[in-house]
């Protein structure tokens, strides 16, 4: 039950305002209660605009930039630095402006080659802000409209479609056939699949993978449409916190930095041990003291080497440029030093060892022709090769009729090479264009979609060919193998069909197998008559490709002394077979899963 609130007429306090993780463990209904809207008719134009008041806007609010002379200023906090201003300035008291004259040079050019390059690369936080979306649908007094997501508050009803990215954390009452893409959030290639079912508070744990009734802000809708109920906005959404823990974070000294304390703290007090020293002397030997001081200024600003800092600071300019031409940003110049002593990397999978494109790699009818895919992304640039066959055309026929099922049985669509929908049915049409087919799905009359769910791993359409003139019924499904066998009772081998045996639903069921070994994400389709009179036709394998030249880069890393270690959230198989694609296949490769660490 919810705790008891206390009245407050038609507006919300903050004390009555619910986590993104506590919102999951209460029903939809429960959720609008808490926050007094009406999810037919969402809420007042007034009523949100007095919860904006005291909230806030939804937005990710960056820290207030420093002024840029102030920026300029903090240069001059480094030791060494502060040593040679000194130098500088006591130089200028002895009327030594020779010395005056180079110390002041150096400390400028120093100084300068600093500031502006981290002034180039100050700005790369603000990057995340464009996950965030500049306009939703919202219902607002009954009316569907347009606005500024900033606009959004606690309590809002909001429509989200294919192509939407998600406004703020939204807990989910409707959800049709809802997929999201959660991977610029917690790393999953595969999007996740919505309910609004509410979640058992211990099953949360703040893990957003189970949370599968609320969609993240910043996430992208790839599949379905489902309407939800706004819970966190701004900093206080789940990817608010990741941000004020990017902008709280302070970086500490690096090695190359802390080094040039030492040695600025070390120069400064040899300098005032020789200006004692000789002054001491001096004086035992009866001596003028203000010569003694002269002659002992003028050893110790000699000591000074400062021509050091501009020697530094040049050298990592270099590393820092060199590092831009590879479309590298280093917002600090002691980082490059840094990253010269680094000995282990922790690198994620999705979209930076691999390209977050899932594409379509290996297919096997069911009559055993098999073929190998090249080419990555939603587009048409690749080829079909068939591995060796007695008997071509057959094969290309088969697979042709393989790949019109993934086509058809899809929901997705490629414009411009931008994908709108799951990036595993883009991979069909991504394979059927490679093969020269094109808007095939516009040849058939779609009557009724059987969608995919997590109990039954299939998805099915019946549909009737346009150009038919029988106008015959015809189903077709892709989905698990296992759940998609028992729903066949013959197999295509050549153009005929044949009965499906025990024998030979194992012999499918190990070709997956093999498949799955590699890392592959296996598809099987079939298409019949009836969804209980299946003709079994194949399989494909889908995988996320890795980048170009990773594997070349890691191997060069290891060869250095540097280990490199992937971070997924992805299976622990699939994992080691993209550590094995990407990496020396002779080196041994282990993998430890989250509860193991």
């Amino acid at each position: 039950m919810l705790p008891k609130i206390k009245k407050t007429g038609s507006t919300l306090t903050p004390e009555m305002l619910l986590t993104t993780s506590e919102s999951s463990t209460y029903s939809a209904s429960e959720v609008a209660g808490r926050l007094q809207v009406d999810i037919r008719t969402g809420l007042k134009w007034t009523e949100a605009k007095y919860r904006s008041k005291i909230i806030g806007h939804n937005e990710l609010n960056v820290n207030e930039e420093e002024p840029t002379w102030k920026k300029y200023i903090e240069q001059f906090k480094n030791p060494l630095i502060l040593l040679l201003l000194g130098s500088a300035l006591v130089s200028v008291i002895m009327k030594q402006y020779d010395d005056a004259v180079s110390i002041t040079i150096a400390i400028i050019i120093v100084v300068t080659v600093a500031f502006i390059q981290e002034y180039r690369s100050e700005k790369s936080l603000e990057e995340l802000k464009k996950l965030v979306p500049p306009e939703c649908h919202c219902l607002r007094e009954g009316r569907l409209d347009t606005f500024l997501a900033r606009e959004l508050v606690p309590g809002d009803v909001v429509y989200l479609n294919v192509g939407d990215r998600v406004p703020a954390d939204v807990r989910l009452f409707e959800a049709i056939d809802l997929s999201i893409d959660e991977s610029s959030f917690t790393g999953e290639t595969e999007p996740a699949r919505k309910s609004t079912e509410l979640i058992l508070s211990s099953a949360t744990n703040k893990d957003h993978t189970n949370m599968k009734n609320v969609a993240f802000m910043g996430t992208l809708v790839r599949c379905g449409n489902g309407k939800g109920i706004v819970v966190s906005t701004g900093e206080r959404s789940e990817f608010g916190e990741v941000f004020k823990m990017m902008q709280a974070e302070e970086a500490p000294k690096t090695p190359l930095q802390k080094s040039m304390d030492i040695l600025g703290a070390q120069l400064s007090f040899y300098s005032f041990l020789i200006i004692g020293v000789i002054m001491l002397l001096g004086w035992l030997q009866g001596k003028p003291l203000t010569e003694m001081f002269n002659i002992s200024v003028s050893l110790a600003v000699a000591a000074i080497p400062e021509g050091l800092p501009i020697v530094v600071t040049v050298t990592l300019a270099l590393g820092v440029m060199r590092m831009a031409k590879r479309n590298a940003i280093v917002k600090k110049l002691p980082t490059v030093e840094t990253l010269g002593c680094v000995n282990v990397i922790c690198s994620d999978k999705t979209g930076t060892l691999t390209k977050n494109e899932m594409t379509a790699t290996v297919i096997i009818t069911s009559d055993g022709y098999m073929a190998d895919v090249t080419g990555a992304g939603y587009n048409d640039q690749g080829e079909i090769h068939i591995r060796n066959c007695n008997n071509v055309e057959m094969a290309k026929a088969n697979i042709t009729n393989l790949l019109e099922i993934g086509a058809v049985c899809n929901n997705a669509y490629i414009q411009n090479g931008t994908l709108l929908g799951q990036p595993t049915e883009g991979a069909l049409i991504a394979v059927a264009m490679k093969n020269g087919m094109y808007a095939t799905a516009e040849n058939y009359v779609r009557i009724q979609e059987y969608p995919f769910s997590s109990e039954q791993k299939m998805m099915a359409v019946k549909c009737i060919h346009k150009y038919n003139n029988n106008k015959e019924e015809i189903f077709f499904a892709k989905g698990a193998l296992e759940m998609l066998l028992p729903q066949c009772t013959k197999y295509m081998f050549g153009t005929q069909t044949v009965p499906l045996t025990k024998q030979n639903e194992a012999e499918f069921l190990a070709e997956a197998y093999e498949i799955g070994r590699k890392g592959l994400r296996v598809l099987a389709l079939a298409k019949g008559r009836s969804l209980q009179d299946l003709i079994y036709c194949g399989l494909v394998g889908i995988t996320d490709p890795p980048r170009p030249l990773v594997r070349e880069s890691i191997e060069m890393l290891m060869q250095s002394g540097v280990r490199v270690k992937m971070v997924t959230g992805d299976a622990q198989e699939t994992a080691m077979a993209i550590d094995g694609g990407v990496s020396n296949m002779n080196m041994e490769c282990k993998a430890d899963c989250g509860a193991e660490i």
